[in-house]
């Protein structure tokens, strides 16, 4: 069976084709960029073929589509002969709201639904949609399913995932925490648990998906019990350009003080803080090259990332009075040896002892046989969650 795995948003598409027939085959993947500016491209890579990148206009959502079909059929770099040997469509949508606990075939009810959740994440949910509705234009005869990012989060309990706001503001509006990262976090979680080769239900494992965006989640005995991002995006560890945590009021402090307006606040706590709020950079490689150097700000904004990061482990570990596992996942958590050894250095109360050549040759297990605590990088694999949850919705 043949599932193409869409990630729609509002300028990019990101895909992939993959074959699940008792196993996991990616025949293709590529990336549409610019889509509606100028410099629009295609960047498509076949299973064992070069890399093809195409500079063409690609004014909207549904000529991209067809950019995308053109390339994956194409006689010399596609992989299909036509879109009819698609079984399925997955779809990453980012806000499921209350509604949506899993993944579920899409229909007009569950696109209508997807569109009421806009108002929780309008800066994501809308290109989703846009995604869904150009699939079911292109091709009409292929069942598209939707993966959302907050499903998983789900199973936390009432008092975990309320505010401390007027309880009309939850009934009426929906003002909760959701929680992100859902498909990546679940996945590392589940795989760990294969590595420990201990069930699922039965362990304690903390995951850190640190990336540009980053979140942390608990999961107690199979089930997400406490997670780090909030209503939005915006709550939590600090981000390459997200604050995370901070004192609600300061909003309110800048927005005077600085006679900011709502989207020029949304901006500057969105898109200006965070890592490069702090010292002018956003990615973790340029910030620890510039740390050794001596800068102080690269140090001080690696320093308050952990910080962050550390507490949040802390306080999961309190919250399922322990922890069996500490994973590390997404670009910082992957690639970055040294900032998960600082991380781990914290928990050696715990028993998590750090083995330094494992942790530097990036192995999968980066503590020593005796630790009680075991710390684990896994990289993560989003898309094929949404082709997993696809292929068994459509079988």
């Amino acid at each position: 069976m043949k599932i193409l795995v869409i990630n729609c948003g509002s300028s990019s598409i990101k895909y992939q084709l993959i074959s699940i027939d008792g196993k996991y085959d990616l025949l293709a993947k590529g990336l549409i960029q610019r889509i509606g500016e100028s410099g629009a491209s295609i960047s498509h890579t076949a299973s064992g073929k070069d890399k093809v990148v195409l500079s063409m206009a690609i004014p909207d959502h549904e000529a991209a589509m067809m950019a995308m079909t053109e390339a994956l059929t194409n006689a010399e770099y596609g992989v299909i002969s036509s879109t009819d040997e698609i079984d399925g469509v997955g779809h990453r949508v980012v806000h499921g709201g209350e509604k949506f606990k899993a993944s579920t075939l899409i229909n007009d009810d569950v696109l209508k639904a997807i569109e009421e959740n806009s108002t929780l994440a309008p800066l994501h949910n809308p290109p989703n949609i846009t995604g869904i509705e150009v699939c079911r234009k292109l091709m009409p005869d292929t069942p598209n399913v939707a993966v959302f990012d907050t499903a998983i989060h789900q199973t936390m309990p009432k008092y975990a995932y309320l505010y401390a706001l007027p309880m009309e503001l939850y009934e009426k509006h929906g003002v909760r925490k959701y929680g992100f990262h859902g498909t990546s976090h679940g996945y590392v979680a589940k795989k760990a648990a294969k590595i420990m080769d201990k069930p699922f239900d039965e362990l304690k494992i903390v995951t850190c998906h640190l990336g540009n965006g980053g979140s942390l989640a608990a999961f107690d005995c199979g089930k997400v019990v406490e997670t780090s991002m909030g209503l939005t995006p915006l709550e939590g560890v600090v981000m390459g350009s997200r604050c995370g945590d901070l004192d609600p009021a300061i909003v309110l402090y800048m927005m005077e003080t600085l006679n900011l307006s709502l989207q020029e606040t949304n901006d500057l706590l969105n898109k200006k803080s965070g890592l490069l709020g702090i010292c002018g950079m956003n990615d973790m490689r340029d910030i620890k090259t510039e740390a050794d150097k001596g800068n102080e700000n690269a140090k001080l904004a690696i320093d308050m990332f952990c910080f962050r990061v550390i507490k949040y482990i802390g306080a999961y570990a309190s919250v399922m009075n322990g922890v069996d596992g500490i994973v590390f996942t997404a670009g910082i958590g992957e690639n970055s040896h040294w900032l998960r050894e600082k991380v781990l250095d914290k928990f050696k109360y715990l028993g998590a002892a750090v083995d330094r050549e494992r942790n530097e040759n990036n192995e999968t297990v980066i503590t020593t046989n005796d630790s009680k605590v075991v710390g684990l990088m896994i990289h993560t694999n989003e898309e094929l969650v949404i082709a997993q949850d696809t292929y068994q919705l459509v079988k």
